[in-house]
């Protein structure tokens, strides 16, 4: 069972964009059994807070691609309220940020033919939050690359909750070269 629910995961109409309900008809009910995460195959001893699988106190974000986008389900929990069952903004702006680095990393690789990402880092992101986010249910990424060139894309994203868009965020993500601090991170 838990392979059909990966394959329905991956699979959707590359013709047709990924909308809430898309993406609530083929999610995963559990990443119990789900292959690695983008993070998990890349960078396992990351230990960014926001995406780091070696972080143990980290929010441990697991990105999946997904067609032309790129999809985590995170589930929130009190620590990280900024009032009773509200998800705090700060937390909202790691996950979207940390999320579409992987998001243009992914691209990267996949647009040069690399066999492992490119470092990135981010140049710039602005996240607009649009309603406050419930911490009683998982809340679900989807970030799409919207410009890229070599070395850096430009990702959109939404962080959805209840079925709704409760913010948003775009950012330019670059690629370190040698003798930047970040190049040797994954």
């Amino acid at each position: 069972m838990s392979f059909v629910l990966c394959a329905l995961y991956f699979v959707r109409m590359r013709d047709e964009p990924l909308t809430v309900e898309r993406y609530n008809a083929n999610k995963v009910q559990s990443t119990k059994h789900m292959p690695k995460s983008i993070q998990e195959t890349y960078a396992p001893n990351l230990a960014c807070f926001g995406c780091g699988p070696a972080n143990p106190k980290g929010l441990h974000i697991r990105s999946f691609p997904d067609g032309d986008d790129v999809v985590a389900e995170w589930q929130p929990s009190r620590e990280y309220e900024a009032f009773e069952g509200m998800l705090s903004g700060g937390i909202i702006g790691t996950l979207l940020d940390c999320h579409c680095n992987w998001a243009a990393t992914w691209h990267l690789m996949k647009r040069t033919g690399a066999d492992k990402p490119p470092c990135t880092v981010t140049a710039e992101y602005s996240i607009k939050l649009l309603r406050p986010t419930p911490t009683d249910h998982p809340v679900r990424l989807v970030a799409r690359v919207v410009e890229s060139t070599d070395d850096r894309a430009v990702v959109e994203a939404e962080l959805i909750a209840h079925d709704k868009v409760r913010a948003t965020c775009r950012g330019t993500f670059v690629a370190v070269k040698p003798g930047h601090p970040a190049y040797h991170r994954w």
